[in-house]
């Protein structure tokens, strides 16, 4: 019972699922709760033992030839049980209460509880001086039953009655030095140590509390990023079905419907040329798709020069079969060399989104795309002479291609300048370094998962 750290107290921090016996002994605070736990189990077997001994060595000085007691020895059987079942009662009703099992709690009785066990003490200490051990677990229930200031004068009470009993029970002219410095020793020796177990209570509820919030935050930080990776993975889905399924579409509308235009002008020698490179982008497009379904991100195995080289001859066949005039060639600048995937990958989707807004709306008749390999640096320059816009305007449609552009490209260390001006056509300049530093390269699988857009000359429109 008690109103305070029971004495047998809730389970100081319990043993979270999954944990192994070794995780707690790891635990300081389960640490803790063993001593704690000790301590509990000692107070009441060394209260049941001393009442005890109290009755055997009272039931031994009946059969002694010494004198009788002053009391009748019938009275003493009755309190002593009386005492056990009081203290059993209480001690048990407290420990249901931690563990759950009772609805009664105890804590309000608490103080009324501790003075019945003290009044019935006293009363066996009267009839026999066999019972004055008891006063030592009492010390250490009156210090942690009530507040300290009375707990410590119920200690000092209590030592006094049992110097008082011990004096009244001893033979005139015995030394009487030993009956006040024993309990003295004693009530001083229990104040010290029940105050080492408030101490070790306070801690153990302090690393509780710390690892409970901790146990809170670690969920909280484990939701968090749960959420984070959802939205990355969204965001990487999205980007990869606009590069492998959105970018092919869009072409096959555009040149599905110069096949219609040829179909009601009945040239279908066109009509049938632009339907097959319908099919041919569909088939990329699907072939691509099936690539990220089967491995997302992975590289094609392609140098990046021969990528561009095809991307480029692509988007020329895709303008003839549109009835644009626009002619694509590919440069390159430097010695070719092996390319780590994320800058291939980078530099291939800014090329593609670079041709698409070309094809779209620029309206040019040149494009060339340029693949520089300097020493540090990978560069790569898309120019049109197409109509061309004013940078600061105002970008039509959703505009947020080249900011997404910038995102990845700067994820790895680059950056991207945009030159264009009315009627002057567009030039986009991309440089990265030809090995992402270490941050940058942390950022990759981060900003993986952002669209570069079709909208990079910030032309109206997306794919």
């Amino acid at each position: 019972m008690g109103n305070g750290p029971g004495l047998h107290g809730r389970p100081v921090a319990a043993r979270g699922a999954g944990e192994s016996p070794l995780d707690a002994v790891r635990n300081p605070a389960q640490g803790t709760q063993l001593i704690l736990r000790v301590l509990r189990v000692s107070l009441h077997l060394g209260f049941a033992a001393l009442l005890l001994l109290g009755v055997v060595r009272y039931s031994l000085a009946l059969g002694t030839a010494g004198p009788a007691p002053d009391w009748s020895p019938v009275a003493v059987y009755p309190v002593a049980a009386l005492l056990a079942a009081v203290y059993l009662g209480g001690t048990a009703a407290e420990k249901r209460h931690a563990l759950g099992a009772g609805r009664l709690d105890p804590a309000p009785y608490a103080r009324w509880w501790l003075a019945v066990v003290v009044v019935l003490w006293l009363v066996l200490l009267v009839l026999s001086p066999d019972f004055a051990w008891l006063a030592f677990p009492l010390f250490f229930l009156e210090l942690h039953l009530l507040p300290r200031g009375a707990g410590l004068l119920g200690v000092l009470c209590t030592t006094a009655a049992l110097v008082l009993a011990l004096l009244l029970h001893s033979a005139p002219g015995s030394p009487n030095a030993a009956l006040v410095i024993g309990p003295c020793f004693g009530a001083a020796f229990a104040v010290v140590t029940a105050l080492s177990y408030q101490a070790l209570y306070r801690e153990a509820e302090e690393q509780r509390r710390v690892a409970g919030a901790l146990r809170a935050a670690r969920s909280e930080l484990a939701a968090t990023q749960w959420e984070a990776g959802v939205l990355s993975e969204r965001a990487r889905l999205a980007r990869e079905i606009h590069d492998t399924l959105a970018q092919g579409l869009s072409s096959i509308v555009l040149m599905s419907r110069a096949a219609g235009r040829s179909l009601d002008a009945e040239d279908l020698n066109t009509a049938r040329e632009r339907l097959r490179v319908v099919e041919e982008t569909a088939s990329s497009a699907l072939e691509q798709a099936r690539e990220f379904v089967r491995s997302p991100g992975a590289s094609s195995g392609a140098a990046l020069p021969e990528l561009l080289e095809a991307l480029c001859s692509d988007t020329e066949r895709q303008a003839r079969a549109a009835e644009s005039p626009l002619s694509v060639r590919f440069r390159v600048s430097g010695e070719p060399r092996e390319t780590p995937v994320e800058l291939s990958q980078a530099l291939l989707r800014a090329s593609q989104a670079s041709l698409a807004n070309v094809l779209r709306h620029a309206g040019a008749e040149h494009a060339v795309l340029t693949l520089g390999f300097l020493e540090r640096e990978l560069t790569l320059d898309v120019f049109d002479d197409g109509v061309g816009f004013r940078p600061d305007a105002p970008a039509v449609g959703d505009g947020v291609g080249l900011g997404l552009l910038r995102t990845r490209i700067e994820s790895l260390g680059g950056s991207v300048v945009l030159e264009s001006a009315p009627g002057e056509g567009t030039v986009v300049a991309i440089r990265v370094p030809a090995a992402p530093t270490d941050s940058a390269a942390q950022r990759v699988a981060k900003n993986s998962g952002e669209d570069p857009g079709n909208d990079v000359s910030g032309r109206e429109g997306s794919s």
